[in-house]
């Protein structure tokens, strides 16, 4: 009698295996289902790779998306909590952006086109905003104006100024302005000694953080003056530090002074010695040698130099696309690597001048080269969206470089604005457009402006009398603000590496190079059917 459906004959088939034996009988295929990284990455088998053509296979999934851990290094010695960094443009990172960057657990490098002056300014608001124990004060005397107190409060971004008897540093303590003392202020031009506090509660000098943080906390003041046995000032802590603490308990900040961590670029011209040198001066932790072709004797003599002349700030090269360009620069002395040449969304490198590398490509060879000597390695370029920074991390990247993803957030430069489509946007331009390359601001709109911009340092045309954009300007959809699209990146990536069985970025590497996380090759009807197929949708990235 044929067996109908539902029937129990039918599940019994003679030829099937033991089910309970199936992990077993796994062990006799010769390899691991996919390809592996070596296979994925054979430019002469696949050529040349974007993050679009691959996908990662899942692995196993025994542990929570919220027990991922994101710690990755971006140079030698420096490790970040989340592995993001906003690149140095103007249209994405100046000190807002560095300061929400950095509170996020990654790190902003602010952009080089502005004068040395603008850009050390934005460096020390990044690395004033949040501190353990406060050792350069703003310090003011007790004939200073209301006035000039609200112009202080106005041009750092903060209020609460110490005052004493010289308005310096290890001076004789007299009382502190707060915002809530002058706000109400009419008299511009009376003395801060008619409003200033008096009645200060203060710590001795070898009081340690924990316990001043302790007497902060029940004074229910804003401020906590530290002073010697002579009631000199010697440094302060501030209420609001604390409360940055409990908010932002994954931000990037140096272990000693508790101060965020901030990064700048600069260029390879003889005045950026001098421009580096105010920057070292105002606090800088990390610089960038930004060009779109590391690979030059320009770059290489300035990594020298800088190693000799500050040898605690940790210099970054590229940008390198191939193991040769990389090698030329970790043998002068970088701590960190910068990859990628035309894959930005605001870049036409690869079509104008017909040099460049496929990002995924790129990232894999150089990363895998600098491995070997302890590099770190940054994927610049190409990130469109959570995935594209899983693939980045997994290919070698310790961290990931965002642009356009990131100008049209709140904390980016300039102000949003509807489009003629009626969607709110933000202005965006690569740095070697033609707006960006004819911006005056870096050399303070004088005659020779286009020999100090940052964009034309960038792309070696500081003399060329005709301008050959590599880049172009437009606008990209408003995006809200770091402090929730950054948190939804880095969930995105916990889940992604959750969904790869791996528990951290570290496992991630190590089982990308043994084999272990394997990948499949994705071909355009392979994409067509992983994007949306509706005939119409509304996308939300987050809620």
């Amino acid at each position: 009698m044929p067996a109908t459906n539902g029937s129990s004959a039918q599940a019994a088939s003679p030829k099937a295996l033991d089910y309970t034996t199936a992990e077993e009988v796994l062990k006799e295929y010769q390899s691991r289902d996919g390809l592996s990284v070596q296979e994925l990455m054979d430019s002469k088998a696949q050529g040349g790779l974007t993050y679009n053509d691959f996908l990662i296979l899942p692995g196993y999934i025994g542990f929570p998306a919220s027990a991922v851990q994101l710690d990755s290094k971006i140079t030698k010695r420096i490790t970040l909590k989340t592995p993001f960094v906003s690149s140095p443009m103007d249209t994405v990172t100046e000190h807002d952006m560095a300061i929400h960057m950095a509170l996020q657990g990654g790190v902003g490098v602010i952009h080089h086109n502005c004068s040395p002056d603008e850009q050390a300014d934005m460096v020390r608001k990044v690395k004033r905003y949040e501190n353990g124990f406060i050792l350069d004060p703003v310090v003011i005397k007790r004939d200073t104006t209301v006035g000039e107190a609200k112009a202080l409060k106005e041009k750092w971004g903060f209020g609460g100024f110490p005052v004493t008897e010289s308005g310096k540093l290890g001076s004789k303590l007299l009382g502190i302005v707060t915002n809530r003392d002058i706000q109400f202020e009419d008299d511009l031009d009376q003395p801060v000694s008619n409003v200033m506090v008096t009645d200060l509660i203060t710590a001795q000098s070898g009081v340690t953080l924990i316990e001043a943080n302790q007497i902060l906390a029940k004074s229910k003041k804003g401020k906590l003056p530290i002073v010697d046995k002579d009631g000199n000032l010697i440094s302060m802590i501030s209420r609001s530090d604390l409360t940055k603490n409990l908010h932002f308990p994954n931000s990037s900040k140096l272990p000693d002074s508790k101060q965020l961590l901030c990064a700048a670029a600069i260029g390879t011209r003889p005045e950026d010695k001098l421009r580096l040198a105010k920057l070292v001066d105002a606090g800088l932790d990390i610089v960038i040698l930004d060009s779109s072709q590391g690979n030059s004797m320009y770059q290489i003599e300035m990594i020298k130099w800088i190693k000799q002349e500050f040898p605690d700030l940790d210099v970054i090269g590229g940008n390198v696309v191939t193991r040769e360009q990389a090698a030329a620069l970790i043998a002068a002395g970088v701590d960190g690597l910068r990859i990628g040449m035309g894959s930005g969304s605001a870049c036409i490198t690869q079509e104008v001048m017909a040099v460049g590398r496929p990002q995924a490509t790129a990232v894999y060879n150089v990363s895998q080269f600098a491995a070997r000597f302890g590099v770190p390695c940054i994927a610049d370029g190409g990130i469109q969206n959570v995935g594209h920074i899983v693939k980045g991390l997994a290919l070698g990247a310790s961290t990931v470089m965002m642009g356009g993803l990131l100008a049209g957030t709140t904390e980016s430069p300039g102000t949003s604005f509807v489009s003629r489509e009626g969607k709110l946007v933000k202005a965006y331009r690569g740095m070697g457009s033609i707006d960006a390359m004819q911006d005056k601001k870096a050399g303070g709109g004088g005659k020779d402006s286009q020999k100090s911009n940052a964009g034309t340092a960038r792309y070696f045309s500081e003399g060329d009398s005709v301008l050959v954009a590599q880049g172009v300007s437009g606008a990209v959809a408003h995006r809200g603000s770091i402090s929730k699209f950054v948190p939804y990146l880095a969930a995105g990536l916990k889940h992604s590496l959750q969904d790869s069985g791996m528990t951290s970025l570290a496992e991630l590497h190590e089982c990308v190079a043994n084999g272990t996380v394997r990948f499949e090759i994705r071909t355009a009807s392979a994409q067509l059917e992983g994007g949306v197929n509706m005939e119409s949708y509304e996308k939300k990235l987050y809620a």
